[in-house]
């Protein structure tokens, strides 16, 4: 197995690997202070913050796909009279941003650890690919099906793209926070590496072989926060004559909305409009469902 250094390898990070023998590729993914920071401003209750987490950790996974540097992923699952009527990911060179909509009379009444059907019921997964250096967009819509996001993602390889895929997701909450890891491995039986949807054999006699041995994680592993990903990748696959690893992506909290965007954006709005949107206080006030912040934004400095 090849070494991967001079990056921290156990919190906040991705990592990539390539089985080239077997035609499989794979990403890793654990996140610590980042998610804490997302989650700081929104006073999730608990099982949403479990939720929002393991949603994160797969958005980086996805997100990891990119070969655009500057490309972005979003994940969206929407529902129809869900308990979570909305929940929204997206990931940009390494930067993270989610949040969640819900009814939160309806998640009182909920039981305390509810399925993934009881929060969101009949919807649907979209995840979008934007890769602005070959202008290509990709989106893939599948219904919201399995018992927890993974298989949720799962799904969608298998529908959307035709791509035998395992992902595994899990979290713990622990005294200095939330911790989120995650695992995906798929079959690409021509050794290719990028975004590009590729038709594959399910039958293809090397992926069982890969995909049991990364279905073999445990959640305690996944949500080790000692233990670093090239270790773990280690663990699961110390027999391959080869696993090469690439240099780590370091996981931030981003959010891109600013008071200058802001006020661009309300620029182009015609004036009489701009003058609808002043409150009692003189100030447009503009919410980031993202980071859950306000931005009053005063009108003489709307640029023009």
């Amino acid at each position: 197995m090849s070494e991967t250094a001079g990056t921290n390898m156990t919190l906040d990070v991705t990592i990539r690997a390539m089985i080239a023998s077997r035609g499989a590729r794979g990403r890793l993914v654990r996140l610590g202070p980042v998610l804490d920071q997302i989650l700081a401003n929104h006073g999730y209750p608990p099982v949403l913050e479990k939720l929002l987490a393991e949603a994160l950790a797969l958005t980086a996974l996805l997100g990891s796909l990119l070969k655009d540097p500057n490309g972005q992923l979003t994940m969206q699952a929407q529902t129809e009279s869900g308990i979570v009527d909305l929940l929204v990911c997206d990931y940009k060179a390494g930067e993270l941003r989610g949040y969640i909509r819900h009814d939160p009379v309806r998640l009182a009444e909920a039981p305390a650890d509810p399925t993934l059907f009881s929060l969101f019921g009949k919807g649907y997964l979209a995840i979008t690919f934007d890769q602005p250096a070959s202008d290509e967009r990709y989106q893939g819509v599948v219904p919201l099906e399995g018992e927890s996001l993974a298989q949720a993602a799962e799904s969608f390889f298998a529908q959307s793209e035709q791509i035998p895929s395992v992902v595994r997701l899990a979290t713990e909450k622990t005294e200095t926070g939330w911790i989120a890891g995650g695992i995906m491995f798929q079959h690409l039986p021509e050794g290719e590496e990028g975004r590009d949807r590729l038709h594959t054999k399910l039958d293809h006699p090397d992926w069982p072989h890969v995909a049991i041995l990364a279905g073999s994680v445990k959640d305690s592993e996944l949500a080790d926060p000692a233990l670093p990903l090239d270790n773990l990748l280690w663990r699961l696959f110390h027999e391959e004559d080869e696993v090469r690893t690439f240099e780590p992506v370091a996981l931030v909290k981003g959010c891109r909305c600013n008071a200058d965007y802001i006020a661009s954006v309300i620029s182009r709005f015609p004036e009489s409009e701009r003058a609808e949107m002043v409150g009692d206080d003189g100030m447009i006030r503009v919410d980031c469902a993202f980071c859950a912040t306000s931005f009053p934004i005063a009108p003489d400095h709307v640029a023009k």
